[in-house]
């Protein structure tokens, strides 16, 4: 089984020495796939059992990020996105499913007309927020808990305008904070393709592994096998 991570690997960014510890701690083989390398060819992920839309962003290609997002969810491939990976989705949904072909980061683009991921009220860079988690969920099967303090490195997340018509197109939100803004998304539709704007490889480690990639892994484990 071999699991691919869509970004462009820093080894000095401690959200990504946090994504090689826990693939490494899990004992799962993770190959790095550069974005721009998905740009024309995203088909590249049939060789993969599941995709980690990395954090890290804004990505050197935004394309090539989408384009494997995308390629993902068409493929019903496991998929978890984290952080940057969270906004991408968000991004992709946009544009693939709804139909808004200019929708846009406003870190990347800050002045398009179409902002579906904008800058949060707070920086949640280096907090921890309490999680609660709706049941009858994909997420609520994995965590098996209605809660979970989690760790954040980002200042970007969905414009709220939007997610009537995320939610109208087939988008569950199924994680909030206490102000109950959006944490988690997931279709429930495909078997495993879920996104948080958190990162849970940061409090994963070898003797407790974060049940969100325990349940990735278990899905990439099913593809590989063939069930």
């Amino acid at each position: 089984m071999i699991v691919a991570i869509v970004g462009d690997h820093n080894p000095s960014y401690p959200t990504h020495q946090f994504t090689d510890e826990a693939f490494a701690h899990l004992g799962v083989e993770a190959r790095w796939l550069p974005t721009p390398t998905l740009d024309d060819d995203p088909a590249q992920l049939g060789g993969y059992d599941g995709v980690l839309i990395s954090p890290g962003s804004p990505y050197v290609s935004t394309a090539g990020a989408i384009a494997g997002i995308q390629w993902a969810r068409e493929n019903d491939v496991p998929l978890l996105g984290t952080c940057g990976g969270f906004q991408h989705v968000v991004i992709e949904f946009a544009r693939n499913v709804l139909g808004i072909r200019d929708a846009e980061h406003a870190e990347i683009s800050p002045d398009a007309s179409e902002l579906v991921v904008v800058p949060l009220a707070c920086s949640l860079v280096g907090q921890q927020q309490q999680i609660e988690i709706r049941p009858d969920t994909i997420a609520a099967r994995v965590y098996s808990t209605t809660e979970s303090t989690e760790s954040f490195f980002c200042s970007y997340g969905l414009n709220p305008s939007y997610r009537g018509a995320l939610e109208g197109g087939g988008v569950r939100f199924s994680g909030f904070d206490h102000d109950g803004e959006p944490r988690i998304l997931e279709l429930p539709d495909l078997g495993f393709f879920l996104a948080t704007l958190y990162v849970p490889q940061a409090t994963s480690s070898r003797d407790a592994p974060h049940p969100l990639l325990v349940g990735f892994i278990e899905a990439c484990q099913a593809r590989s096998n063939g069930s």
